[in-house]
């Protein structure tokens, strides 16, 4: 029996790690090449790349919470999941299709309409799974760094014998694949029904959760919108299309082993003390781009990725389900995601456009390390307030 039990583990195991591979393979083909696209193919101008970029996060703003709030209500989050991956992939062949600026703002709202869906259902199926079973959720998420990393590198060669229009089609494919293990992922074992306006008004009642979203907002935002201009910022300092391959394989590929060992450097230093590390990184990273160093330096120092993102996810997703009540925790993760993913995300997209279009790119990446450092000092005062609760009722972040 518990050979039966192991072996059915193991292939559940297999089956989270192939389908964060494949979605993740998708995003990679797709987000870090989209600007670049825009810009050489479609020939808009800065302020017309950073509302169409920005177009996701805003309507991920309102839609991750309807879905989060779907899932905790139905309970059949596996199904919502597969279904918004059909339709996202399908949105993704309608956008290869557009070129003129109205139509193709138009599809990126519908795609991101459900794509917005994707991560927070997923991370709170797995972490879900591995809290059942004791498992690492580090070691299921690496597998969606390696599929980006893997995906830049691929679909950035790609690009360069077939043209940008490829990146469509990967992304697509990518997702209906995906789409057929999302089907295979564990049922969700709660049956209870939730009251959702209440629900929600609780986490609000939670100041440390509100700390925290707005702590997501001014350190996931950079990071996220990152994704979008990072690609360009390789090509404006003299890269190529394969160097944007190269370095988005460095930076997604070092986010793994980061994710690996992420339980366990939690479990030692605490979450509080890897949130700092992690949004610390990330300052130092944004200041770095700021003062416009040599091309081989950006591709060294895009390894700190792992360390901004590939500790900051894991930790930040575990703080939040833990303050999180119960029966909402799926609605808490939608909501931390659609600030960081979402409202931070399409500040930092819309105005950074803006903001290349008058001044530069350099500029751009000079904002994001104030915002990150301020999000750095509410991190610090979340650690006051859990060292004050510590006290009080004696256990332990």
């Amino acid at each position: 029996m518990e050979v039966v039990i192991k072996k059915q583990r193991n292939v559940t195991q297999l089956i989270f790690c192939s389908y964060y591979f494949m979605i993740f393979f998708g995003i990679g083909s797709f987000s870090p090449l989209l600007t670049v696209y825009l810009t050489e193919i479609i020939h808009l101008k800065g302020t017309q790349i950073g509302m169409i970029t920005s177009m996701s996060p805003v309507v991920m703003i309102f839609a991750q919470p309807l879905w989060g709030v779907l899932a905790d209500y139905t309970q059949k989050s596996r199904v919502v999941l597969t279904v918004t991956l059909i339709f996202t992939a399908a949105m993704g062949i309608a956008f290869s299709f557009m070129n003129a600026y109205t139509t193709i703002l138009f599809v990126a709202a519908l795609l991101a309409f459900f794509q917005s869906s994707l991560v927070p259902l997923s991370d709170s199926i797995s972490l879900n799974h591995v809290q059942r079973t004791k498992g690492n959720y580090g070691s299921i998420r690496l597998w969606g760094a390696v599929g980006f990393a893997v995906a830049v590198l691929i679909v950035g060669r790609l690009s360069e014998e077939f043209g940008l229009h490829i990146i469509f089609y990967v992304f697509a494919c990518s997702l209906f694949i995906a789409s057929a293990f999302a089907w295979q992922l564990p049922k969700e074992s709660q049956t209870m029904r939730v009251n959702v306006r209440s629900g929600v008004a609780k986490l609000f009642r939670i100041p440390k959760f509100v700390l925290f979203l707005m702590t997501t907002f001014l350190v996931f935002g950079p990071i996220f919108a990152n994704n979008f201009y990072f690609g360009l910022y390789i090509t404006t300092i003299g890269g190529t299309l394969t160097g944007v391959g190269i370095a988005f394989l460095l930076a997604a590929g070092s986010e793994a082993p980061f994710m690996k060992i992420s339980s366990l450097v939690i479990r030692k230093f605490g979450i509080m003390q890897i949130l700092c590390i992690a949004g610390a990184t990330s300052f130092v990273r944004w200041g770095f781009y700021f003062i416009e160093p040599p091309l081989a330096l950006v591709y060294a120092t895009t390894i700190l990725q792992g360390i901004s993102i590939g500790l900051f996810i894991p930790s930040a997703l575990e703080y939040v389900r833990s303050i999180a009540p119960n029966e909402v925790k799926v609605t808490a993760v939608s909501l931390y995601s659609a600030v960081g993913n979402g409202l931070g995300s399409w500040f930092c997209a819309f105005f950074g456009g803006i903001i290349i279009e008058r001044y530069s790119i350099t500029v751009m990446y000079g904002c994001f390390s104030i915002m990150t450092l301020i999000g750095l000092g509410l991190i610090l005062v979340i650690w006051k307030l859990e060292s004050r609760q510590r006290t009080e009722e004696g256990y332990d972040f």
